[in-house]
């Protein structure tokens, strides 16, 4: 999952999904530096990372997209999970996407001080871009496929991902709403 996911498995706490987005900026597992809720969200996002990474159903699709995705299959059902989480909100959340994120990007304002600049702008991008309502379309996943894929390090083509989630679309949302299924109980809400 990507960010979207990230935050869906957040709890709806505001300062826990934050923590939780902030996961892929963190490296090291001496957190001691980080508040107890920002310690939280790290931890959390690394046990979902490796809950989709372990996952039976996902690995057999990621090995099933590796050769035409090769060492980007990974991020690519990351995306696509995204994606469908997006256009199937309605089924997983009492809250409609555009108002849940709304709530979300209001809290942004007054984050920590222990976030350093380069979270806080991508936060403020992922915002102003509103990324995350935009995952729902086609164009919306392209868009996310294209600027991860110029971040990776290496060279990949993580932006022809869209294509294949036009080929694999079935197999894909199957996968999906399997692992949704699986990982709300795992992820289940904190009384």
């Amino acid at each position: 999952m990507n960010f979207l996911g990230h935050l869906y498995f957040s709890y709806d706490n505001h300062a826990l999904m934050t923590a939780n987005i902030f996961g892929d900026f963190v490296r090291g597992k001496d957190l001691s530096d980080y508040p107890e809720i920002i310690q939280k969200g790290i931890t959390l996002h690394r046990e979902i990372d490796n809950y989709i990474d372990t996952n039976e159903n996902v690995l057999i699709l990621m090995r099933s997209l590796y050769a035409e995705l090769p060492k980007v299959a990974g991020i690519a059902v990351d995306l696509y999970f995204d994606h469908l989480l997006a256009k199937n909100w309605d089924k997983y959340h009492r809250t409609d996407l555009k108002s849940y994120l709304n709530s979300f990007y209001q809290t942004l304002d007054n984050l920590d001080e222990h976030y350093p600049l380069e979270f806080l702008i991508m936060l403020g991008r992922m915002r102003s871009g509103n990324w995350l309502w935009h995952y729902r379309t086609l164009e919306g996943l392209t868009k996310a496929c294209k600027g991860v894929s110029n971040r990776i390090a290496f060279k990949n083509v993580l932006h022809t991902a869209p294509i294949f989630f036009e080929k694999y679309e079935n197999q894909i949302t199957e996968v999906f709403h399997s692992f949704m299924e699986d990982a709300q109980k795992r992820f289940k809400k904190e009384d």
